[in-house]
Formats: structure tokens, sequence, C-alpha cells
């Protein structure tokens, strides 16, 4: 039994510090640019944008928006940037006259297939480091740490 009240097992204060040093990678890695394919460095915002983009067609910069959880103006800048790099093309929709299409180029889509290249990579030499159990505990746990942190 713990003397102090306010004391958290162990076990918990471990677990706590274990996330919190996972969190403090994530921060840093979502502050460098990363090249992705021949699109030159990308910061994790805009290679972000081109994967919610997707090769599938065109997306509304409102359901862009909502996808990436920012307001519409924040999809406007990053739009922007993506046009001036050459990843993306604006079009107008063709019903209706205040919607905007947003669709990846060429290039884009060389992006977004580098950006998926590399997740595939860091899963595989995830799972070396790993047993099937611990895959499964491990996809498990991600998939409730993301149910949590949704809400």
């Amino acid at each position: 039994m713990n003397k102090n009240k306010n004391q958290l097992p162990n076990n918990t204060n471990s677990g706590s510090r274990n996330l919190g040093r996972l969190i403090m990678q994530l921060r840093r890695l979502e502050r460098k640019p990363h090249h992705f394919g021949t699109a030159g460095p990308l910061t994790p915002s805009e290679i972000h944008t081109v994967e919610a983009i997707g090769t599938e067609g065109d997306v509304l910069m409102s359901e862009l928006a909502m996808r990436l959880g920012i307001t519409k103006g924040a999809v406007t800048q990053l739009i922007t940037r993506l046009e001036a790099k050459e990843l993306v093309k604006r079009s107008p929709h063709p019903n209706d006259s205040r919607g905007i299409l947003i669709s990846l180029t060429e290039k884009g889509k060389d992006a977004y297939i580098a950006h998926e290249e590399v997740h595939f990579q860091f899963y595989n030499q995830l799972r070396l480091q790993l047993s099937e159990q611990e895959i499964e505990v491990f996809e498990k746990c991600i998939d409730k740490l993301n149910n949590f942190l949704q809400k």
C-alpha cells in the first residue's frame, strides 16, 4: 500500500512516463520537414493534407477541413502552399458554383505513394521487433488510444 495517497502505483507512473515520452517524440517528428518522392521537403501538415486528399479523386475544401479537423481558412493556407509546390490543383465543382474541388497532381500522387511507403517500412521494422501477440496487443492499444483522443 502506498504511504502517500496522492502517489500513483509504479506501473501507472511508468506507463504515464512512457506515454509522455512517446508524445514528445511525435511532437519532435511533427516539426521536421521530410522528403517524399520528388516533392521536395514537406512539413507533416502538408504531407498529411496530401494523404487526406488521397488518390481517389476530387475532394471539396469543406470535406478536407473536416477530414483534417481544422478550419476552412487553415485548409486554404495549406492548399495554397501545396499548389505552389505543384502537388495539388483546384477546380470548380461542376454542380455547385461555390464549391472548390481539390485533387492531387501527378507529383502529389508520387508524394502520397512515397508517404505510404514510409509508413509501410516503419510498420515492417516495428513488426520485426514484436511477436504476433505483441503486434495484436499494440494494434488494439493504438485503436483504443485513437478513439480516446477523438473524444
